[in-house]
């Protein structure tokens, strides 16, 4: 029996966690204190198109988010576009002074394609562009903060949209000349770079849905063979920048991938739990299992794609294929994990129609909500689903380092004091220090998601995501802090969770001639209350027998030693 001494605030700290599987929702939900590795990376993440406005200023191009925007019928809300977003183009002192007021150790920014090369070409350099992400490198520098720069956030410029965009393979060889630019010109300050984000959104919401620029509804072939092309890409540009830059730059290249967390909706049901892991891998193991694992699709994508393609009397699977050459060049391109992260569903199994061919279909599935989740304006709040993705991600792909680089909660009401945002990365954060903490996941840094608020894509400006408000109908676009950026900057500062000084636990024995008196005090809604007086030999028994569920315990030294345990069921 091990004593554990210590004030309320503290009494999480003594349980750990158990398996998984069987964890009760009380157990689950557990608050916990603790801290990070000492070089934890705290950021926040943005991107190009969200916030710089500019839209065609100083010679920039038009991207495909830019057309789309401004054609009408485009199902943004409000039509907005994000001609000139927060203005972060022109406000680029201010941006700084956000950063440096938050504390963060990195800033996860993206480039803008079509600022730098208007029409997606190298032969049409911008310097004004590539002046305005120097100055922005520089001034991060200056400030000591780690610049992690995405080379595409989906917004392609134009042009190259006009020759079929990722459809066209020879986008291969013109995003690897933009991307030898990029680590050209700005890698002697940028260690930390990912090639792509979210490119599953861009492959179904663009060109399966629809819903997306470029507007393409071919929800059966077109986003595997987008998708196919990008694993390509993101390859040609990983071995580009092992071969040329790498020695003398020494920095880091992966890209980002997203998925909510999966729930088997009856976890005793094998297929439903074969149905959450098949999302798992037909949304992350999409692209993961390639650039991860062997070089190729997940199994179960190749295996149902397959299946259902030749029950459609296919001659061959939708899902293309990779040559053995391809296989190896494109396994182990990345150096990190990176992870957006927002939600949860609960999945259940499903047989679908087999006509139309469709991406959706293909999963056999359903995703659904639990009602009793917190509601926010785009998803449903589950924190305990932060732990479990990264727990899967370590027995999927091994001990990698992970960076969550994009999480956080986008609310409707624009007040500064944001509570709801508070709890949001207060529970979230909690889940991911216990798995870094008490599952042993090699989690190495954590972007919020945002810096402030910006258009958010289909929802405009209606949802607002941002630590800092941003006032759109303000021309001067003023940046204001809310109550979750001083939270977040409290977090940074304490690297986490950590218990106060006074709450901290005592380990250790008692002198052995020591007599204790233990008085047992049990809730009367639970049980009569009882005292008693225990002689040291019959406490372990007697603990045995106890919930471990609350236990605050007080010292008083006198003569002997009086503990007072206070059990709440």
């Amino acid at each position: 029996l091990k004593f554990i001494v210590g004030g309320e605030a503290g009494w999480l700290s003594g349980l750990r966690a158990r398996p998984r599987v069987g964890r009760s929702w009380f157990e689950r939900d557990l608050f916990y204190h603790g801290t990070f590795r000492d070089d934890f990376l705290w950021g926040v993440s943005s991107s190009a198109y969200q916030i710089e406005g500019g839209w065609d200023a100083d010679g920039k191009g038009p991207s495909i988010w830019d057309n789309f925007t401004h054609t009408p019928g485009n199902n943004v809300v409000n039509n907005d576009n994000g001609d000139i977003a927060c203005d972060s183009y022109n406000k680029l002192e201010e941006d700084l002074n956000i950063l440096r007021a938050l504390r963060v150790k990195a800033y996860r920014f993206s480039l803008s394609w079509s600022r730098i090369f208007p029409t997606g070409r190298i032969d049409s350099v911008n310097k004004y562009g590539v002046d305005y992400y120097n100055r922005l490198i520089d001034g991060l520098v200056a400030s000591s903060i780690i610049p992690m720069v995405t080379l595409y956030h989906w917004d392609l410029p134009q042009a190259l949209q006009d020759i079929g965009g990722w459809d066209n393979p020879s986008l291969i060889e013109l995003f690897d000349s933009y991307a030898d630019f990029c680590f050209r010109t700005f890698g002697d300050r940028v260690q930390f770079w990912m090639t792509f984000n979210e490119p599953m959104y861009e492959a179904w919401l663009g060109y399966g849905e629809g819903v997306f620029p470029p507007g393409v509804k071919d929800p059966g072939y077109a986003p595997y063979r987008i998708a196919h092309t990008i694993i390509k890409a993101h390859a040609r540009v990983y071995h580009t920048y092992d071969e040329k830059y790498r020695e003398s730059q020494k920095g880091v290249i992966s890209l980002s991938l997203s998925t909510h967390w999966m729930e088997p909706k009856s976890p005793n049901l094998p297929g439903d739990i074969e149905a959450a892991d098949r999302a798992l891998q037909f949304s992350l193991g999409w692209f993961a299992h390639p650039i991860f694992r062997n070089g190729d699709y997940p199994d179960a994508m190749k295996w149902k794609v397959g299946n259902r393609s030749e029950l459609q009397n296919l001659a061959t699977s939708r899902l293309p294929s990779f040559t053995e050459e391809e296989k190896r060049y494109i396994r182990n391109t990345a150096d990190v994990f990176c992870l957006n992260t927002y939600s949860t569903k609960i999945v259940k199994h499903r047989t679908p129609q087999l006509n139309p061919p469709s991406y959706e279909n293909d999963l056999e599935r359903t995703e659904e909500d639990d009602n009793s989740w917190p509601s926010t304006a785009v998803n449903r709040a589950v924190p305990w689903g932060m732990r479990r993705v990264l727990n899967w991600l370590k027995e999927e792909y091994g001990d990698i380092p992970i960076y969550v680089t994009e999480n956080g909660v986008g609310l409707k009401k624009s007040q500064i004091e944001d509570i709801d945002r508070i709890f949001f990365f207060k529970t979230y954060i909690n889940e991911a220090l216990k798995a870094y903490n008490l599952d042993g996941v090699n989690l190495q840094g954590y972007m919020a998601w945002s810096m402030m608020d910006n258009f958010e894509w289909l929802q405009g400006y209606s949802v607002k995501f941002g630590l800092y408000q941003v006032d759109f109908n303000d021309t001067n676009r003023p940046r204001t802090a809310r109550t979750s950026a001083r939270y977040y900057t409290e977090v940074i500062n304490n690297n986490g969770m950590p218990l106060d000084k006074e709450d901290e636990f005592l380990y250790g024995e008692f002198p052995k001639a020591t007599s204790i008196s233990i008085y047992l005090s049990i809730h009367p809604s639970i049980h009569p209350s009882i005292h008693s007086s225990i002689h040291p030999s019959t406490y372990s028994s007697l603990s045995l027998s106890l919930p471990p569920i609350y236990l605050s315990i007080y010292l008083h030294i006198y003569t002997h030693i009086d503990i007072t345990c206070t059990y709440v069921l």
